[in-house]
């Protein structure tokens, strides 16, 4: 029987030595660590930009998207108060410029990127029999509305000054709607809800708030648009973010073929880039 040289071992030994070695190389592969972007978000966008995170995360496994929903007073609020923000997307040029006004935002970053509109609904069974605005004025009529300082609040406001100054209305049917209003909300999306409820008659919303799903439990009228007041929502990057690059990139896809087609699902306007 033939025994191994002590000099073959020790090529056998420096050769499972070098194997193990290269194994190692290639198995160690590193991965790319995980950035999160946080997206402080106007709660009228819940739904599209919900959706609209999935399909980027989807294209970008090393990036997740955490939104804030809220009204976008709330939002702008809490940027002042030092919240830590990558994207402010507002429903209204108003907290955006204030924002920018006052250094929190990247200002040339910022842009319009969406239109939206208000509209009437009303629960699906009408008990109230609303057909269009003049039945939003007769006595009783239990109506909601946002609040003075959020964007739909403040367009109902522009829309009812709309009316006040055509004869048609005139200020005694801005006065009695005003009157008729029982609850006046922070974010819209705690509005479809209490007409669902039976709490309200009708409300006032944007019309991209009615959802395929909301339309077993409310029923949307148009609003004409010589009273229609058109939202512009603006979205931008904060100054102090610390993950830029994939800022860009989110709103890149947000104004890009896949972004727009979901927010015009969603009943929005893209407005180009």
């Amino acid at each position: 029987m033939k025994t191994s040289t002590p000099t073959t071992l020790v090529a056998v030994c420096l050769l499972i030595i070098a194997g193990l070695l290269v194994t190692g190389c290639t198995t160690a592969v590193e991965v790319p660590e995980q950035t999160t972007l946080t997206v402080f978000t106007a709660a009228s966008l819940t739904g599209a930009f919900t959706d609209i995170g999935k399909a980027y995360e989807a294209q970008n496994e090393n990036i997740k998207v955490d939104f804030v929903f809220d009204g976008s007073q709330t939002l702008r609020t809490q940027v002042e108060q030092g919240a830590n923000t990558d994207i402010f997307v507002s429903a209204s040029t108003k907290h955006m410029q204030a924002l920018q006004d006052a250094g929190f935002m990247d200002n040339d970053t910022v842009t319009p990127f969406l239109g939206n509109s208000l509209a009437l609904i009303v629960p699906a069974d009408n008990p109230a029999g609303i057909a269009g605005l003049a039945d939003l004025a007769k006595p009783g009529t239990k109506i909601v509305i946002g609040t003075k300082d959020v964007p739909f609040g403040d367009y109902t406001r522009q829309m009812l000054e709309k009316m006040a100054a055509d004869p048609a209305y005139g200020q005694a049917y801005k006065d009695a709607v005003m009157a008729n209003v029982v609850s006046e909300e922070t974010a819209v999306s705690s509005v479809v809800p209490k007409l669902a409820l039976g709490e309200a008659d009708a409300a006032i919303v944007y019309k991209s708030d009615v959802s395929k799903d909301d339309l077993t439990k409310v029923t949307r009228i148009d609003i004409p648009s010589e009273y229609n007041v058109m939202a512009t929502y603006p979205l931008g990057i904060l100054a102090e973010s610390p993950g830029k690059t994939e800022a860009e990139s989110f709103i890149a896809f947000v104004r890009g073929p896949d972004g727009s087609a979901i927010l015009t699902e969603y009943g929005f306007d893209p407005i180009l880039a």
